[in-house]
């Protein structure tokens, strides 16, 4: 039987006065590739947020691992590899590929140690997953858009996480960088098999890839397959008019990336 890794029963997460999830019950399993859609201001990153430490329910609870600690110094949280969504970088900052992706190996050290080169090769083996083992030495802002969410998601492997947490990683990159990225998770999910949650609006995208998806608009609405979850009389129920079903069934969705 497929152990459960993250466990949310009946949780509330909000800030005063506002509710962004409510009333959430929902397991996910050691080895799932987990899909997390739903408008904007659905609640997709306060999930995020909640799972790796940063915000405590209000009422029921979350459980991560065997932990039901909701400090972001837990044990739990380096065992959590984390893209957040992509921002602006300074294209001038003086920092390395292989320097960016050593970052990710803190969480595991600790404050006070220093890396070793075992660190190193953790680095290096990253970077090698994710093809980008021949830029070790180039400036991380002289590399495009692609290649810097490749070297982003090398330095939350550098972690050796269990979770790999995946927050919109196709936003700001073009259409055929945004494939051969999902592209990668896929194969990183297999070979290194990892549970792996990823919050997105490209639903089309990620479709053929998920085991599920979970439809979220402050509640949850749906969790499951793919073909049961994308229903159109479901998706119009959250999505309303920014939804457009062609005649192949596919999900377009205007999604205008402002997150909740």
């Amino acid at each position: 039987m497929t152990k459960t890794i993250i466990r949310f029963a009946h949780a509330t997460f909000g800030f005063p006065g506002v509710i962004a999830l409510q009333d959430i019950s929902l397991d996910i399993a050691e080895g799932e590739f987990v899909g997390v859609i739903g408008p904007n201001g659905s609640g997709k990153t306060t999930l995020c947020r909640a799972v790796l430490g940063l915000m405590e329910p209000m009422g029921g609870s979350l459980q991560i691992f065997d932990c039901a600690c909701q400090e972001l110094r837990c044990h739990h949280r380096a065992r959590i590899g984390y893209l957040p969504q992509k921002g602006t970088l300074d294209r001038n900052f003086p920092i390395t590929v292989l320097e960016a992706v050593m970052m990710g190996r803190y969480g595991a050290l600790g404050l006070f140690r220093r890396p070793t080169g075992r660190d190193r090769e953790i680095a290096l083996d990253a970077l090698n997953n994710v093809g980008m083992q021949d830029h070790r030495d180039s400036a991380l802002g002289g590399l495009s858009g692609g290649q810097q969410q490749r070297v982003f998601i090398a330095r939350a492997l550098a972690q050796q996480p269990e979770v790999l947490l995946l927050d919109e990683p196709t936003t700001g990159i073009d259409i055929t960088t945004q494939h051969s990225v999902v592209d990668l998770i896929r194969r990183l999910h297999q070979d290194l098999k990892l549970t792996i949650l990823l919050i997105t609006h490209d639903i089309n995208m990620i479709r053929p890839h998920v085991d599920r998806l979970v439809l979220l608009k402050t509640r949850l609405y749906a969790a499951g397959p793919p073909d049961e979850v994308l229903r159109p009389d479901l998706l119009r129920q959250v999505y309303g008019k920014d939804l457009v079903i062609t005649e192949k069934d596919l999900v377009i969705v205007e999604d205008y990336h402002h997150h909740r």
